[in-house]
Formats: C-alpha cells, structure tokens, sequence
C-alpha cells in the first residue's frame, strides 16, 4: 500500500496522514460491502491493506455506512469531496494494477450504486 499511498500524496498533493485514513476507509468500506468470495482474493493481492483497513475499522465510530458514509468518513480525514473522487478514482486503477481488471470489476458490480463513482 505504502506505493498508491506515495501516489496519492504526490498526484493529489494530499498529506500522507489523510491519504492512509482515506485507503483504509475505501478498504474498510469495501470488505463490508464486497461478497466475502471476492473480496478476501482482492486484499490477498495488496500488501499492506489489512492494516490500514482494520485501523480505519477501529475509528469508525459508527456513523452511516454504504458509499455515503465511506465518502463522510474521508471527508471528516480531511479531504474535500473532490479529494475523496480522485483518491477513490486512484485506487481502484492501482487496485486494477495489482488485482486486475476482471476481479475489480467483479467487486464494482457486486456493490450496488458503486459504479457510479468510479
């Protein structure tokens, strides 16, 4: 993880802390919302992801969930909403990089109304 959190940071210009919360948010979103199946390949193939995900799990504090409260949860991190548009563009196209195109695919389809913002 620690190569997309270098990405964010230099291509976004974002602060290194904001773009780890904002990773294990998207992670954190994801292994709740992805069919199990699917998604425990995917993080297999990102090193790194578990921690930042089980980090970001641990500061929920249990607000809304689904996309919305993944894209609330970013933006109380620090990012602004096109901040959280670009991190969450950058990730899944270093998520196809290193998982591939069909698996990613896979998980979009199976989170519904996910399409829409990637």
């Amino acid at each position: 993880m620690e190569e997309l959190i270098g990405r964010l940071v230099a291509d976004l210009g974002i602060e290194r802390a904001a773009a780890e919360k904002a990773v294990g948010i998207i992670l954190d979103f994801l292994s709740k919302e992805a069919p199990a199946d699917k998604i425990k390949p995917f993080l297999a193939h990102l090193p790194g992801a578990e921690t930042l995900m089980q980090q970001a799990a641990a500061e929920d504090g249990g607000g809304m969930g689904g996309i919305m409260g993944a894209g609330m949860r970013m933006m109380a991190a620090g990012l602004s909403m096109s901040e959280v548009q670009d991190v969450t563009r950058l990730f899944i196209a270093y998520a196809r990089e290193k998982v591939g195109e069909a698996e990613v695919a896979e998980i979009v389809a199976a989170i519904p109304g996910l399409a829409q913002f990637v």
